[in-house]
């Protein structure tokens, strides 16, 4: 894996401890940023955590020490007094790995020596391929019969031959960054350079990535640059004051989380993150960062009432200093690995997020679409009656769809805090639920941007998430999730192999409705188109109702034949198909001359092919691999 520049954000080989020799002796060389502090000290195993025993040198806002005759996996921390006289035991904000929890020392590990095998591995080329993310945590992917954890070279094995076999192209992780708490899945980390010692080793880890890579499959790292935990280890309070964290107490935390903002306006906070961020797409190899809680970086009022925060100069609401710093973010991340996947999960309508700094925008290459996602979950609740009062909740996601560069994600909010299993969103019994998702997933897979879904649906789960268990495998003893799970690995298969489907997902060039007005039968029908004018037309049916001789207009074609349908029974469907090719007549409808009139299923989604006329340019050679879904 070829990357690019090799020089700029590399605090993390200025900072933390590095083997170093001295003197002709070998040793470790301890670096760390604390301006506030009165004193810091080194304190380990090695010097029987005595504060006194090791004493660090400062060096204008740093200090430094040089410690001879340490091992790899000596544990230490940094002893902190502040201004105050207060000390404070902090772990290195640079380590690169960790005591397990409940330690939080850190440890000494040289990151060198690990061989690389993924040189053939080849970023794909972003907007006009296939992109569908399989999200995942580690922690609950799998478990071990007894409940312990698999490790990354364990995960690493299973975790890239089932998503390969399952037809995605990139997992995305949940944090691995070191956190203290097993439920806050990693969203308030205190080591901001380790993979959690909880699946194994920092080369553990880069064999997790490597064996990824060599099956085909793309990694992306949740990251989170908008505010960290306040655990007294971390970074919170470093030096006795606000060192961190903005010092304002209206900019300073996140009352609803617990958790306190990094203070962006500050050089070296700026440079830690920069440096993290550079760190994973360098010395790991990863993909693509998806940065966690853009909006509550935006904006100062974020989750704040009236009175509780600090205007910007110019009187707004804006934080300047954050949207600089993501400016600067991917700059950064863009010249480490000019193929890197930005992502922002930005919940709100900020304009230009995936736009260029030089055109004012943020500069990240894709955006979660949340608002999809919403209409879509409030959608997919309501009784099927109801549904035709609420049709704008399929179609209005085409209003801005190109507006910005976007990811459809159904993630993990949307299976926990009693919201349910996505199948259990579903109206009806299970087997209705099934259906709905089937149709649900199609539809999802045809809509313009790129895709990401949370692990277990596939299995058709029927609980909500657990991150303190592994999903609910054992469902696969049973046909029903057999099936579903064949319908995930076939959707997505079907989705690489269909061009119209993703390689103009940024444009109406790509995208033309067909029918988008039908709310009294809650079916939508639309096509997609590639760069070479050939086309797919998807149908999906949102009602229990099946419609016999469905009439929509069509471009002129021949005929159409199905290429995909929902409702197959190796599915668990009911059959309902079009088992022969429809013949184009000159009917007029939806506004264009010729029409087909169709079978759609309950709840299902029915994808066809145009074949064109005799004595067109296209080949007949050409048809046939159309008709097999090889193009």
């Amino acid at each position: 894996m070829e990357l690019g520049d090799r020089t700029i954000a590399r605090d993390y080989e200025r900072y933390g401890a590095h083997p170093e020799e001295r003197d002709g002796r070998a040793g470790w060389r301890f670096r760390v940023w604390a301006p506030q502090a009165r004193s810091v000290s080194v304190v380990g195993e090695f010097n029987g955590w005595d504060p006194s025993a090791t004493p660090m040198e400062r060096k204008d806002q740093d200090w430094e020490a040089f410690v001879p005759g340490l091992a790899q996996y000596d544990t230490y921390k940094y002893a902190v007094v502040g201004q105050g006289g207060q000390e404070v035991w902090k772990s290195d904000p640079y380590a690169f790995h960790a005591e397990t929890r409940p330690g939080t020392a850190s440890k000494l590990y040289d990151l060198s020596g690990y061989q690389w095998r993924d040189g053939r591995w080849k970023p794909r080329e972003l907007y006009d391929r296939p992109l569908n993310i399989y999200e995942v945590h580690l922690g609950s992917w799998r478990r071990r019969e007894d409940g312990a954890f698999y490790d990354y070279r364990s995960l690493a094995e299973e975790l890239s031959t089932y998503v390969s076999g399952m037809g995605y192209t990139h997992v995305e992780l949940l944090p691995v960054t070191e956190h203290p708490l097993d439920d806050s899945w990693g969203y308030q980390c205190t080591g901001y350079f380790a993979p959690t010692s909880r699946f194994g080793t920092p080369h553990d880890f880069m064999y997790f990535v490597d064996c990824m890579h060599r099956r085909g499959i793309g990694v992306i790292l949740d990251w989170v640059p908008a505010h960290f935990c306040k655990d007294e280890q971390g970074l919170y309070e470093f030096d006795g004051s606000c060192c961190y964290e903005y010092a304002d107490p209206n900019k300073r935390e996140h009352a609803g989380w617990g958790t306190r903002v990094f203070d962006y306006g500050k050089r070296e906070v700026r440079e830690f993150l920069l440096s993290s961020a550079a760190f994973w797409l360098r010395e790991y190899h990863i993909d693509g960062l998806r940065v966690d809680a853009v909006a509550s970086m935006l904006y100062l009022d974020y989750d704040r009432p009236d009175g509780a925060w600090t205007p910007n100069h110019y009187g707004g609401k804006e934080n300047l200093e954050a949207i600089d710093f993501l400016r600067d973010l991917n700059r950064t991340a863009f010249a480490v690995n000019p193929r890197v996947l930005m992502v922002a999960e930005e919940s709100t309508a900020w304009p230009l997020v995936t736009y260029p700094p030089e055109e004012g925008g943020l500069g990240f290459n894709l955006k979660w679409n949340m608002g999809w996602m919403n209409d879509m979950c409030h959608y997919l609740k309501l009784d099927p009656y109801f549904r035709q009062h609420h049709h704008r909740d399929l179609t209005f996601s085409m209003m801005y769809a190109f507006s910005e560069n976007y990811i459809l994600p159904v993630s993990h909010d949307e299976v926990v805090h009693m919201k349910g299993s996505l199948v259990g969103k579903m109206p009806g019994d299970y087997r209705t639920q099934l259906q709905c998702l089937r149709g649900f997933y199609a539809y999802m897979m045809a809509h313009p941007g790129k895709k990401l879904m949370f692990m277990g649906a596939e299995l058709g789960q029927w609980h909500e998430w657990d991150a303190g268990s592994a999903l609910d495998w054992y469902l696969l003893d049973h046909t029903e999730n057999q099936q579903t799970q064949q319908f995930f690995r076939d959707m997505n298969h079907f989705y690489l192999h269909q061009s119209p489907l993703w390689e103009v997902d940024r444009d109406w060039a790509g995208f033309e409705w067909l029918v988008a007005d039908d709310n009294q039968n809650n079916v939508a029908v639309f096509l997609r188109r590639d760069k070479a004018g050939r086309e797919v037309v998807c149908a999906v049916n949102f009602s229990p109702n099946t419609y016999e001789n469905y009439r929509f207009g069509v471009n002129d074609k021949a005929r159409y034949r199905e290429i995909f349908n929902t409702d197959d029974p190796a599915y668990g469907g009911s059959g309902v198909s079009n088992e022969t090719a429809i013949a184009v007549e000159q009917v007029p409808s939806h506004g264009k001359p010729q029409s087909i009139a169709i079978r759609i299923p309950p709840f299902g989604a029915v994808f066809f092919r145009g074949e064109a006329r005799r004595g067109s340019k296209r080949s007949s050679s050409l048809q046939g691999k159309e008709r097999k879904g090889m193009v």
